[in-house]
């Protein structure tokens, strides 16, 4: 699934940004007498310095701190520009000051504009490309298909379990000629996680799609009596990250269409996940069908807590899938 980002993190890191400028500000208890400023308390903020500007009750508009008396930023005296009689009061002192370009993210506001572009050309799905028709006996496992077909391979994993997987992170579908049978298909998302979703089929010979985007398809189990039954994918497409809300998608791109393209996002699915649950992470099915030619550019916005110092892998992938 190809896909990139300018800077994703899927943990605390350090890094950096472009803005040059921060606000130093500092509160505390003094007095002026003349042009002698003399501070008893720091009460919190930044150290004291020379330009920085002053206000307080009984302060006059316009008083900054120009020069050093007996202190070098906190308890003591320090010289101002206009000579006044100020009363013992809390005084705030501020400016902005420069600092080093690019600086360190926590001493900016970032991380800002940050955005990921999922690219990816899913080919056609395929109702039948992981488990084929088969007629099910009564409550078992279906044989996966062992022979790799379009949108499906049929691998070995370094852990040693045998999968199918999938060309792309897709929803599937079930199918069997007997209602009310329920499939437990067990697998792993595409950044390795386990999952496991039941879909159920309510009316005989009609396709039923899930909801939660697999990756590799480990097993399949069916409930009930026997059956003719396939599983196979759909269009509903996994995305890379997690939606918590449609404004986090800025552009959707399909078939080198360059106005927004129509299409069925879903957010993602954020309570504790179950079997029956949505995707961690959202979906989006395409307007028009895949068939390994539309190529499907979505860009997003990345917040905060999926980037950057703050950055979880909560916030990037979704809660733990179940």
């Amino acid at each position: 699934m190809p896909q990139f980002s300018d800077d994703l993190f899927l943990g605390s890191a350090q890094t950096y940004m472009g803005l040059n400028r921060q606000q130093n500000v500092a509160t505390f208890t003094g007095s002026i007498a003349t042009t002698t400023l003399t501070v008893t308390a720091l009460l919190n903020g930044v150290q004291l310095q020379v330009g920085m500007m002053i206000n307080g009750t009984g302060v006059t508009a316009g008083t900054y701190i120009t020069g050093l008396g007996t202190a070098t930023g906190g308890l003591g005296t320090y010289t101002v520009n206009v000579s006044q009689t100020a009363s013992s009061t809390t005084i705030v002192g501020g400016f902005e000051d420069y600092f080093a370009d690019p600086s360190e993210m926590e001493l900016g506001v970032g991380p800002l504009g940050r955005v990921y572009i999922w690219d990816t050309v899913p080919v056609t799905l395929n109702t039948a490309n992981i488990c084929a028709s088969q007629t099910a006996t009564g409550a078992q496992d279906l044989a996966l298909l062992a022979t790799s077909t379009l949108g499906g391979r049929y691998i070995t994993r370094a852990d040693g379990v045998t999968v199918v997987q999938l060309d792309v992170p897709r929803a599937l579908q079930v199918n069997c000629a007997t209602t009310a049978r329920a499939f437990t298909i067990s697998g792993y998302d595409f950044y390795g996680q386990p999952m496991s979703e039941v879909i159920t089929v309510a009316v005989a010979g009609t396709g039923v799609s899930g909801k939660k985007a697999f990756f590799q398809v480990s097993e399949v189990a069916i409930a009930g009596s026997a059956t003719t039954c396939t599983v196979g994918t759909t269009d509903i497409l996994g995305c890379p990250l997690r939606i918590t809300d449609l404004g986090y998608i800025v552009h959707i791109g399909y078939n080198n269409t360059l106005a927004d393209a129509a299409g069925t996002p879903v957010v993602a699915d954020q309570a504790t996940a179950t079997t029956t649950s949505g995707d961690v992470r959202g979906t989006y099915t395409p307007a028009s069908a895949t068939d390994g030619i539309k190529r499907l550019v979505m860009t997003l916005a990345v917040p905060g807590i999926a980037a950057g110092p703050n950055g979880t892998r909560l916030g990037a992938l979704g809660v733990t899938q179940a």
